[in-house]
């Protein structure tokens, strides 16, 4: 058994009313008279003072306040799930990669493949080294005009 088992837990282990207690059975156990109605008078005078709920209105109130936020993050989240749901459904329609051949990559992605023919390129095959390539800030100049004294 834990050894450390906290406070709350004790507490909620407990009936939140003590179990009723018969009178007339004590009376005829105990033979002092008034004795038991001394211990009834007292037992049911004695009151256990518990604390005034202050917290769960303003936890209630702050629980409200949150709902739209947690309602709207909720369906962000949803359309999240949803389109990597139809990402995941799309890669898995694709051929195994051990399938897949340059034309059939071709066919599903022609803008991407390489396409010796319509687009040579030329080793290493990147961007930068394409004839015709412009940097971005060679690009940005486009709209200068050359100054003519």
């Amino acid at each position: 058994m834990d050894k450390k088992v906290p406070p709350e837990q004790k507490v909620q282990a407990n009936p939140p009313e003590p179990p009723k207690i018969n009178w007339d059975e004590y009376k005829k156990l105990v033979p002092v008279e008034g004795v038991v109605d001394k211990l009834k008078a007292e037992y049911e005078k004695y009151k256990i003072p518990m604390p005034e709920d202050t917290l769960t209105k303003a936890i209630d109130e702050q629980w409200k306040s949150l709902e739209p936020q947690i309602k709207a993050f909720c369906a962000e989240q949803q359309k999240e799930i949803d389109s990597a749901t139809k990402e995941l459904s799309r890669i898995k329609a694709l051929p195994a990669f051990d399938q897949m051949t340059m034309e059939i990559f071709y066919d599903m992605y022609p803008g991407v493949a390489i396409d010796p023919v319509n687009r040579p390129t030329f080793w290493p095959h990147n961007e930068e080294e394409q004839p015709g390539y412009r940097t971005a800030d060679q690009k940005d100049m486009d709209h200068f005009t050359p100054y003519e004294p």
